[in-house]
């Protein structure tokens, strides 16, 4: 052995006259090679501290890293903070773990227009060393999707956007049940209404949300909602003039209570709000208290998603199974897996969509408008 060399399986084996083969089979496949030599290879390995064969050099060689990627176009903090991604990412977990694959989480960052935190500045999914991908509810023509779909990886959307022609899908008819809370609103009386959403597009913006912003959305979820809360509207003759839209960038309580505070600016005769997230709704509720509001007496408030918090805080909301949106994206990425050959693209196979129910959750936050709310 020459002073300084950098230990390896073939210094190993021509340190002792035997072929890299069988110093492999030492540490991983036992039964190949007998005692005798096994512990010679062992014994040799530790007095010059070789630690075994790299194991990711292995899973490469055998074609599979049995890791699935969860990509956030958002900071991995949020991943933890944020209830509705907590219960679906436990969801996520619980599938891989019951398969036998490792979870990697890729954050992309809070997205602005062309961010990527990819090496050399390109997406992270371009050289992540995963099986497959699921893309956890990101905007139209995301970068990180593209690439994913480009290596010809096994990829599972989450939510958004919602018509992939190369991968599978999980989610909500979004339209159809933010439709179902207008409709739950307008049969409380409320024709004066105001709606708080989540960011639109990607780069940061805080204020009124018009109709053409709207419309041109480029997160199709909040897009869908928007549309299924103005034709519930529509239906009692509600305009889309009628109705206060602030839009908000991060979904936060604080930002449902400076939502709330921006429409009662220019609306103050508002008697609801439908927020477009439960965090959001949350703060609206903070707020309305600070102003000395009665919710749903003087002021109805809904949410959507129903949240671990929002049943505690009584909060009229849309209920989707977070937990099972997870599980259910993790066993069709599995199932994908399972099917794909070593660097087999499977780009070309007809996207499964798995489409999950959505169920209005009535509770004390919402009433009827009262005598001092059209006074």
């Amino acid at each position: 052995m020459n002073p300084g060399e950098r230990q390896s399986l073939a210094t190993v084996a021509r340190a002792l006259n035997v072929s890299t083969a069988s110093v492999s089979n030492a540490f991983n496949r036992p039964d190949r090679v007998s005692d005798e030599l096994r512990s010679r290879v062992l014994e040799h390995a530790r007095s010059v501290g070789y630690a075994g064969p790299d194991p990711a050099a292995r899973q490469l060689r055998r074609g599979r890293t049995d890791v699935v990627g969860l990509v956030f176009t958002d900071d991995l903090a949020f991943a933890f903070e944020d209830q509705a991604s907590v219960v679906f990412l436990a969801g996520v977990a619980e599938a891989c773990g019951a398969g036998g694959r490792n979870l990697l989480m890729l954050a992309a960052g809070t997205p602005s227009a062309g961010s990527t935190r990819g090496t050399s500045g390109g997406p992270i999914t371009a050289a992540a060393a995963v099986d497959g991908l699921i893309v956890y509810s990101v905007p139209d023509a995301d970068p990180h999707l593209a690439a994913a779909v480009e290596r010809g990886l096994p990829v599972v959307v989450v939510d958004q956007p919602r018509d992939h022609p190369h991968a599978d899908w999980v989610g909500l008819d979004d339209r159809a049940a933010a439709r179902d809370l207008a409709r739950h609103i307008v049969e409380l009386g409320h024709r004066r209404i105001g709606v708080i959403c989540t960011r639109l597009g990607t780069t940061r913006y805080n204020g009124p949300a018009s109709q053409e912003r709207r419309l041109s959305a480029t997160y199709a979820v909040q897009r869908e909602r928007l549309a299924g809360l103005f034709e519930g509207f529509a239906e009692v003759g509600i305009g889309e003039g009628d109705v206060e839209v602030e839009e908000r960038f991060l979904a936060s309580r604080a930002s449902g209570g400076e939502g709330l505070d921006a429409i009662l600016s220019r609306r103050p005769d508002v008697t609801a709000i439908c927020c477009l997230a439960d965090v959001l709704a949350l703060g609206v509720l903070d707020a309305a208290g600070r102003r000395g509001l009665r919710v749903a007496q003087d002021l109805t408030v809904t949410g959507f998603d129903d949240i671990p918090e929002s049943a505690g805080a009584g909060l009229t909301t849309v209920h989707q199974p977070l937990g099972l949106k997870g599980r259910e994206a993790g066993r069709l990425l599995l199932e994908r897996l399972a099917e794909a050959a070593p660097g087999r693209a499977v780009s070309g196979r007809h996207p499964r969509r798995v489409l999950l129910p959505a169920i209005i959750q009535v509770r004390r936050s919402s009433g009827p408008v009262t005598d001092r709310s059209t006074s």
